[in-house]
């Protein structure tokens, strides 16, 4: 049986762009169960810290650990940006594309873009090009697309952002269900009210640090800090 990928271990991690210091230095351990949620102002680093985990962005000092190599952690999870990114095909196109990539029977392709796509309530829509679905519906195909392949962490940034309310309770349904269905997720949230929702433990950030962390009840019960408490009150945070 193959481990998992987790837990993860950030040790003095730190993040720089143009002798620009955007995150760090993070330490942080996340196991393998539940919804991360984190949280904080603009700038805070929030996507920063999404993007190292995904290896999207490399440590300049210190370092990010997995249970298992780098790249098979990282073969082993999915990423879903802010603002999704569709292919020039159909949404089935789109959505079974990372079945092709690695090699999928025809027979386990069509079988799983059925499922996905009624499972996200697009099947009507299998046909038509992406470009002609609303951004609630092309975000479901993108985190959808992610899903498919089985990882066993999804990462989002900002998965509702600028969605109506509809959009948000559909996308919250289906991160729900992957996550009761076994799926590790973290993921980035201007939302409190999805945070709320969601969220198991929480990671405030603050100025490219980890500010606060740890048990999301706890945490809007009471944060634990002053700048904690200041941001759940609607308070502007620097």
């Amino acid at each position: 049986m193959v481990g998992s990928v987790f837990p993860m271990t950030a040790s003095g991690a730190v993040v720089r762009r143009g002798g620009q210091r955007l995150l760090g230095p993070i330490d942080l351990r996340l196991d393998g169960s539940g919804v991360t949620v984190i949280i904080g102002p603009n700038g805070s680093g929030k996507t920063t810290l999404l993007r190292l985990l995904h290896g999207l962005e490399r440590c300049r000092e210190g370092r990010v650990d997995w249970a298992v190599d780098r790249d098979s952690a990282l073969s082993r999870q999915a990423f879903v940006f802010q603002t999704p990114i569709m292919m020039r095909r159909t949404v089935r196109e789109n959505l079974v594309y990372p079945l092709r990539l690695r090699g999928a029977s025809r027979a386990d392709i069509a079988e799983k873009g059925d499922a996905w796509l009624k499972s996200v309530d697009l099947a009507a829509a299998g046909l038509q090009r992406a470009s002609t679905l609303s951004a609630g519906e092309r975000q479901k195909l993108s985190i959808a697309r992610a899903l498919i392949a089985a990882p066993e962490l999804l990462i989002l940034d900002e998965p509702s952002a600028n969605l109506d309310s509809r959009s948000t309770r559909e996308i919250e349904r289906i991160l729900t269900e992957q996550n009761k269905a076994g799926t590790r997720i973290i993921m980035a949230t201007h939302d409190m009210g999805q945070a709320r929702r969601l969220g198991d433990h929480v990671i405030f950030m603050l100025n490219g640090l980890v500010h606060e962390e740890g048990p999301a009840e706890r945490f809007f019960k009471g944060a634990q800090t002053d700048a904690g408490r200041a941001f759940l009150a609607g308070d502007i945070v620097e």
